[in-house]
């Protein structure tokens, strides 16, 4: 089993969450769908949910909420997000802003867990920074039900490759057996990947930057089916390339996500 005994190396995907209108029919949706345990936390924490894979974290979903504890009007789009280690939050913050990034959400401590913040990039992908103390993050990697790849779809590869890499030390390599697909790089070590919007078949005019949380499954297919008999939506059928069978999905609250039954290179 995959586990992750050690804190993350600076710049690597080391977390993913989930923010949502309705938090216990997400809670009730990813465990049936992977077999996730999580339940409503407590006050404190704003009701965010710790859940658990074989033992071990493995995501978090939270309630949509306003700073203040009221619900938001509009309601936010329902997304995955994505983390990435830091090792000194405020350092980063800073280094993001005069790599021309934005702030969206300043560094906050979150108990004696860690201290987190939501940036974007100078292409507009969201993603969020977390400097560990006590939780350092996803506890199982690259197995089903967990993360196993994190992917950046962007606008410009060049922009975000200078900005990653001047910020989180986040080098970008092209991969040559796949034309236009970027390998994301920390210490020597892949981490994740990068294409361009340009590049993908079939995504609908306009769609942002982002970044896309892949989850490991034993069966693509059969996962696909199980999504749709529970309100999801299948956003890419599923099809065979380079690392394995994959589809891109919706959950019935509208969080876009991958699956995949990998047969290549892992990384999360």
């Amino acid at each position: 089993m995959p586990k992750v005994s050690g804190p993350y190396a600076p710049g690597t995907p080391c977390w993913v969450d989930l923010m949502v209108p309705d938090q216990q029919a997400a809670l009730d949706f990813y465990r049936d769908l992977f077999g996730w345990q999580g339940e409503v936390g407590p006050p404190e924490t704003g009701g965010y949910a710790l859940c658990s894979l074989n033992g071990q974290p493995v995501a978090g979903i939270m309630a949509a909420m306003n700073p203040d504890g009221s619900t938001p009007d509009p309601m936010p789009p329902t997304v995955w997000t994505t983390y990435l280690a830091t090792a000194d939050l405020d350092a980063t913050e800073k280094k993001s802003a005069s790599n021309g990034g934005q702030v969206m959400v300043p560094g906050m401590d979150v108990m004696t867990l860690g201290r987190m913040a939501v940036a974007s990039d100078p292409t507009g992908a969201v993603f969020g920074l977390w400097q560990a103390k006590d939780f350092p993050g996803a506890g199982i990697v690259n197995e089903p039900g967990a993360i196993i790849w994190n992917e950046l779809n962007t606008s410009d590869t060049d922009a975000a490759s200078s900005y990653y890499s001047k910020t989180l030390g986040i080098t970008a390599a092209a991969m040559e057996e796949a034309d236009g697909y970027f390998a994301l790089n920390v210490d020597g070590r892949t981490v994740g990947g990068m294409q361009a919007l340009s590049g993908i078949d079939g995504l609908p005019p306009g769609t942002p930057s982002h970044w896309l949380t892949y989850f490991a499954v034993d069966d693509t297919d059969s996962t696909v089916d199980a999504l749709i008999r529970a309100g999801g939506t299948v956003l890419k059928p599923p099809f065979d390339m380079m690392a394995g069978r994959m589809a891109v999905v919706q959950d019935p609250q509208g969080g876009v996500f991958a699956i995949i039954k990998a047969t290549g290179p892992e990384a999360a």
